[in-house]
């Protein structure tokens, strides 16, 4: 059964049914699993994130079924269209005090801020997590939102890294969890950052890291609260050209001198080809820093070289995530009906 929106998203066609990757998903007690998605993503990527998020719930959902309420939160500055596009398919952030979700899918956007807290959206952001804890069985925190969590939890600060993170990093396997059941001991996931987190910092508060990158960065950690919170450094959501459309974003901000730094291509991502594609546009970059050059961005020839390596890894993962809701809401179920047969 396919994912299915909670308000009107015209125009997409995401939502075909997909196989189970972990074997029919057990059928949620009330019909449904309730999922809300607070879509924090700037506006050059916000519906492609809507697309990446139902597709990869649409995969993992298999023989389930997923009603996705989207949300996103004030103070995010929006361009006259997307915010059209906001009032007409997203619920205002005060319905979701009063909501009954299952869980919680809670994306990044790009700092404008030194300091996470200094940022217009903290307290909102802030009130999500606290609500989660007590509301959802469990939570997802996507990259910068889980930088945000760990720091209003437990007081854990990100660090700044001298480069950007950016590619597709193979990751070891670290742990038994359920959430690992049926995934390799070495996958391989997109990052996109300019932040870490300190491994050790995390594990003295209780984290639970289950897999870390080849260069030695946290890849997916989780907490178990009153909410199991699940935290992302990377991004499993990622479509196959994600990360080319990020780096040409990224020359585009250098040549507009937004930016002192020229990107460093993604590693782990392009074939040698492509590299020698890439660096001949760099270094006319380098010789002439025209905003025009972009337009020469060799997308389609780059694109077609690209194989999505994490697509079935991440699919397993989101599988085992539902399931998990699955089986914590059949248990409160039963514990409630039998309850109510003793009273």
């Amino acid at each position: 059964m396919p994912v299915t929106l909670n308000s009107d998203l015209s125009g997409y066609d995401l939502l075909g049914s997909a196989p189970c990757l972990r074997g029919e998903l057990l059928a949620p007690p009330a019909g449904y699993l309730d999922i809300g998605l607070v879509n924090n993503m700037p506006d050059g990527a916000l519906q492609t994130t809507e697309r990446q998020f139902l597709g990869l719930l649409t995969e993992a959902a298999g023989g389930g079924a997923v009603r996705l309420s989207l949300y996103t939160l004030p103070g995010i500055p929006r361009s006259d269209a997307i915010q059209r596009h906001i009032d007409t398919s997203y619920s205002d952030i005060e319905s979701l005090w009063d909501s009954h979700l299952d869980a919680l899918i809670v994306t990044g956007t790009e700092p404008r801020t030194p300091n996470l807290i200094d940022e217009p959206y903290w307290d909102n952001l802030t009130r999500i997590l606290d609500w989660a804890e007590h509301n959802t069985i469990s939570s997802v925190w996507s990259c910068l939102a889980a930088h945000a969590a760990i720091l209003h939890l437990d007081g854990i600060p990100r660090r700044r890294l001298s480069n950007k993170r950016s590619g597709v990093f193979e990751c070891a396997r670290l742990s038994e969890h359920p959430f690992m059941d049926g995934v390799p001991q070495r996958i391989r996931m997109p990052h996109s950052r300019w932040n870490d987190i300190p491994e050790n910092e995390l594990t003295a508060c209780g984290y639970r890291v289950l897999t870390r990158t080849e260069t030695a960065d946290v890849d997916m950690f989780v907490k178990q609260r009153k909410s199991s919170f699940v935290f992302f450094q990377g991004h499993p959501e990622y479509e196959t050209d994600t990360l080319l459309r990020e780096y040409r974003r990224d020359i585009r901000r250098y040549l507009s001198q937004e930016t002192e730094t020229y990107p460093t291509m993604p590693h782990g991502y392009i074939d040698a080809d492509t590299v020698n594609v890439l660096t001949a546009l760099r270094d006319r970059a380098l010789f002439s820093r025209r905003e025009a050059l972009p337009v020469d961005f060799p997308m389609a020839l780059v694109g077609g070289r690209l194989a999505n390596t994490w697509r079935w890894a991440a699919g397993r993962i989101y599988a085992n995530w539902l399931t998990y809701i699955c089986e914590q809401k059949e248990r409160r179920l039963q514990k409630w009906q039998v309850r109510v047969e003793c009273a």
